[in-house]
């Protein structure tokens, strides 16, 4: 029987949540409402001046070509940096469970990207492959791959797809090999017994008994990859070349503190709020059904 936690005071309990939800009102709260507050006026650049406008700035967003462009490249870079972040993060787990020599080291290794910061990473990425001194470019040219993210576009959506699986990898390591390492030894033995090969067992053993883990990773990845990447663009391409990296998060910035568009970019930060919240919620509604608990 689980017992109850029982406070002498009733206002304990709350004066213990103050600190947090004191943290979430003014960090998330507050400037949700003011991005909805300024969403559906123009201002000038210092704010002095502010036109009711209604829903003219949301219509403006979805007839710019800009805009939707950045909808797309924020498509493509947010599925394919969570999918490839949460295989290659799965296989390394899955390896770094066995029983090797060097786990040990290699755990330790693997958990080391964590504590970069997303700008560091970013400037890490863009020294290795930089188109004139870069160690990489220099390999890749020895090989006779030519490579310029700053003209190429494909090229500049690759390097940060990599750079935001780089520093994600040590997240998702941590929750998998967790996740691994907390099934049950007996389960794979007797499939093993039932001659289930290596690749088998993964299957029908351990990825369905890996599966809360993985949504969770998924959710999260996700949230991620739309808001906290901003660091990597930034540094890495600045949303270039010609848009080709212009994610959703860069492009508020870019159109409010550089375009000084604050009601253009506040409709984008509802937009890109609303996404998210949208996305999260099919994932729960839909891809939670699949989860086996």
């Amino acid at each position: 029987m689980i017992k109850r936690a029982v406070f002498p005071a009733g206002w304990l309990p709350w004066a213990l949540l103050l600190p947090q939800l004191a943290v979430v009102a003014v960090f998330f709260y507050w400037p949700a409402v003011q991005a909805l507050y300024q969403s559906v006026f123009i201002q000038d650049a210092f704010g002095g001046n502010a036109e009711f406008v209604g829903l003219e700035n949301f219509a403006r967003l979805f007839a710019d070509p800009l805009y939707l462009n950045a909808m797309r490249v924020t498509a493509v870079f947010s599925l394919s940096a969570t999918v490839i972040g949460l295989v290659f993060s799965l296989t390394l787990a899955y390896f770094a469970d066995r029983a090797l020599r060097a786990r040990l080291l290699l755990r330790t290794l693997l958990i080391w990207p964590y504590a970069v910061a997303w700008a560091i990473a970013g400037v890490l990425w863009m020294f290795l492959f930089n188109p004139t001194l870069g160690v990489v470019t220099h390999w890749l040219r020895g090989v006779g791959v030519t490579w310029n993210h700053v003209l190429d576009g494909d090229q500049a959506m690759l390097l940060i797809i990599m750079a935001t699986v780089w520093k994600q990898i040590s997240y998702n390591f941590i929750f998998f090999l967790a996740g691994l390492q907390s099934i049950p030894r007996s389960l794979i033995e007797a499939a093993a017994l039932d001659g289930a090969g290596a690749w088998r067992s993964f299957r029908y053993v351990i990825f369905p008994l890996l599966s809360p883990t993985t949504f969770f990773l998924f959710v999260v990845n996700i949230v991620y990859v739309f808001f906290d990447t901003f660091a990597i663009v930034d540094a890495v391409t600045s949303g270039g070349p010609a848009n080709a990296t212009e994610i959703l998060v860069f492009k508020v910035y870019h159109d409010g503190f550089k375009a000084l568009d604050i009601g253009g970019s506040a409709a984008q930060s509802v937009v890109l709020m609303v996404i998210v919240v949208a996305l999260t919620f099919l994932q729960f509604r839909y891809v939670e059904k699949k989860v086996q608990y």
